[in-house]
């Protein structure tokens, strides 16, 4: 918000900043994020045959699939200027708004013998949200999405058994944001301002 804010006062006929909000992603990606709900639940379906709910399900979820969200960056890059300067985009479908629980029931209709569970205690979550994309859906010229959740969670199915993954791949570093960033500090790669560490050997070496 506050970066926001700060490009939007330097919006000038020189300057053009357009600012995508995007809903929560999931999709198949060559950088693949299981942290991500939709993506959380279609491995956790494929790899352990149940999906998880540590809320009570209730919790809503605005969605939009990655090729959809990088539509939404070109067609804001090749928009008219008239059509997009300093504006701000939520970017998604509303009919992809989803509660969690409804998630879980999606990707269970899509992974054979899988189930839903829900965790002892779990309760409201506060992070329960609607978002309205009537401004991208209407006002981004170029901006088509066309994914549901469903034909998503179908593509990760196949993407998943394609590259075999497996319930070790799920607590790997390698998928989850977090554990990732902490790996690489606890390598020395990543310093604590989450800014890459210089190698000193690689100081003045010379490129090959």
């Amino acid at each position: 918000m506050l970066a926001e804010r700060g490009l939007s006062d330097l919006a000038d006929e020189n300057f053009s900043p357009v600012f995508l909000r995007n809903a929560t992603v999931y999709g198949y990606s060559p950088r693949l994020r299981l942290d991500l709900v939709v993506n959380d639940f279609v491995a956790s379906a494929f790899a352990t045959r149940d999906v998880l709910i540590k809320s009570d399900g209730t919790p809503w979820r605005p969605l939009v699939h990655v090729e959809d969200a990088s539509q939404a960056a070109l067609a804001a890059v090749e928009a008219p200027l008239e059509a997009v300067h300093n504006q701000a985009f939520n970017i998604g479908r509303t009919g992809e708004n989803h509660q969690i629980r409804d998630l879980a029931d999606i990707v269970t209709s899509v992974v054979p013998e899988s189930r839903v569970i829900f965790a002892e205690g779990g309760g409201p979550d506060a992070r329960c949200y609607r978002v309205d994309f009537t401004k991208a859906e209407n006002g981004l010229p170029g901006f088509r999405p066309r994914w549901a959740v469903a034909d998503g969670a179908r593509e990760l199915v196949e993407a998943f058994r394609t590259h075999d993954l497996t319930s070790e791949d799920l607590s790997s570093s390698r998928f989850v944001r977090l554990r990732r960033i902490q790996a690489l500090q606890e390598e020395g790669r990543l310093g604590p301002d989450l800014r890459w560490v210089v190698q000193r050997e690689s100081i003045g070496s010379p490129r090959m």
